[in-house]
């Protein structure tokens, strides 16, 4: 288990933590929290303000492959795939790779790549549809932290038991390191249940039996 920065070569994209601020209001956050049309597509005080694949993610499935070392026939497994970006890129620059993903939102599911269709999976990630040891390996980005942290508990368990080599995993949460940090979080955050330090964190993975690597998606001004 290892803390490793997998996202390094993804864009930053300029957030206005003000703005999101202003429009952290019950309705808004429950709007959120649906993760549907107005999450992925909608108005940026409810999300992303508009989910287009632009091919960003192509450096980062690169550096999974690389870091890895996965092969053609080899099984990977995104949980909280969204709209399939990452799965479709995951094959593109691993030709043979068989790669699948998984998603709470029906609306993302049903708006995928057309490469992708066929290989994404509505559910939820703390109940994974899926047999002991099917992947070679597993990814999960931003997503966990979405559950209480009971239900992130028991994402992770699922994350162990559907995974064939316990360390070719990667989790990515929301955390911080300081008071500050923590205070841009929660004048951001719409959908995550359960953040912490990165020494929550690691004590979660521990009680889970994780054994993957991991990094943390961290607000700064």
């Amino acid at each position: 288990m290892a803390e490793v920065n997998l996202l390094a070569r993804l864009p930053q994209t300029k957030r206005n933590l003000q703005q999101r601020h202003e429009g952290q209001t019950a309705e808004n956050i429950a709007t959120a929290c649906e993760f549907g049309q107005a999450y992925f597509d909608g108005p940026r005080e409810v999300g992303y303000g508009g989910y287009r694949y632009d091919g960003r993610w192509i450096p980062i499935a690169e550096d999974i492959v690389r870091h890895f070392g996965l092969q053609a026939g080899q099984r990977v497994l995104d949980v909280g795939c969204a709209k399939g970006f990452l799965v479709k890129d995951l094959m593109k620059v691993c030709p043979g790779l068989d790669v699948y993903g998984l998603d709470i939102s029906e609306y993302a599911i049903t708006h995928c790549e057309g490469e992708v269709v066929g290989r994404l999976h509505v559910g939820s990630a703390d109940r994974l549809p899926f047999p002991d040891g099917t992947f070679d390996a597993l990814i999960s980005i931003n997503t966990l932290h979405n559950f209480e942290r009971a239900g992130a508990l028991r994402a992770l368990r699922e994350l162990v038991r559907v995974s064939q080599a316990r360390r070719k995993m990667f989790v990515q949460v929301d955390a911080y390191h300081t008071p500050a940090q923590r205070e841009l979080f929660m004048n951001w955050v719409l959908t995550a249940k359960y953040h912490d330090y990165p020494k929550g964190w690691i004590q979660l993975f521990k009680e889970a039996g994780y054994e993957g690597d991991y990094y943390w998606t961290v607000l700064e001004q």
